[in-house]
């Protein structure tokens, strides 16, 4: 039996284990997948445990995507461009961190648009999940790739690391909503109006050009008050399903060498949510 699982902290309100099990189940694969609940001063043990009980494969979320970094053998050029893994793959005791966030919100994003090619596109929030899709986003041919935050210094500092790649400037939440026509794609990163808070929205939406895309990373709600509102002014809608599952699915390939069905990992986490 091969293991696989995913570490954070906290880490019970995980739907990987699910999704991941049913796919196995279904491929007729016998492999399990589960949560470990790590704190972070255990970090390093953790990893260290994966060599030993000889654990085929993780995910890595909260708060652990960039400590990790340390204590892998070997880091993939996605990652370190992302400077965050999401993923380790177990090579014989050879631990590689890979990242399937940017590239899981990129494969999501293209269901729904044709091309990012001379498209304006702004992101609020400028956290982990924020630079995943930055750096993924900004090397698909973007017009430009703006970062609004709370926090100005943190928007600055992600400003400058998509210029390496897009031109990018760093807006306050006040000017952002301000200058929204301005952008085809508005994609929501923080946890702003994530349940239970789900009358929240990070962001005023006065300003919405017609027929926008207006996406948010949250799935729980499945349409967030950003969404219902974008929805009601004509915007096209994304939630945040898509990229769980895609990453998800990214790394299931990477680990087993096989596909898994997009459309039943969708099933398994929408009909969880109560879609």
């Amino acid at each position: 039996m091969g293991i696989y699982g995913v570490i954070g902290y906290p880490i019970a309100h995980s739907m990987s284990p699910l999704m991941h099990n049913r796919e196995f189940q279904a491929l007729k694969l016998d492999h399990y997948y589960t949560a470990f609940n790590i704190h972070p001063d255990d970090l390093a043990k953790a990893i260290e445990s994966v060599r030993i009980l000889e654990i085929r494969g993780l995910n890595v979320t909260l708060p652990h995507k960039v400590k990790v970094m340390d204590y892998l053998d070997e880091i993939d050029e996605e990652a370190r461009l992302i400077g965050a893994v999401n993923t380790i793959i177990n090579r014989d005791g050879h631990l590689i961190g890979t990242n399937t966030d940017g590239e899981g919100y990129l494969r999501s994003l293209l269901t729904i648009v044709d091309s990012l090619y001379a498209k304006k596109v702004i992101l609020i929030g400028a956290g982990g999940a924020a630079r995943a899709i930055a750096t993924t986003l900004a090397r698909q041919g973007v017009q430009a790739l703006d970062v609004a935050n709370r926090t100005a210094a943190k928007a600055e500092e992600l400003a400058k690391h998509v210029n390496r790649f897009a031109d990018c400037k760093a807006l306050a939440l006040k000017d952002a909503e301000e200058q929204l026509e301005n952008y085809d794609i508005i994609i929501n990163t923080t946890s702003v109006g994530m349940s239970p808070n789900v009358e929240e929205a990070p962001i005023r939406l006065d300003h919405l050009k017609t027929g926008a895309v207006v996406s948010d990373l949250i799935y729980n709600p499945l349409k967030t008050k950003l969404l219902q509102q974008a929805e009601e002014k004509g915007a096209v809608i994304h939630n945040g399903v898509g990229m769980f599952v895609y990453q998800g699915a990214l790394a299931f390939e990477k680990w087993t060498g096989i596909k898994p069905n997009i459309e039943r990992m969708m099933d398994t986490v929408i009909k969880k949510l109560g879609g």
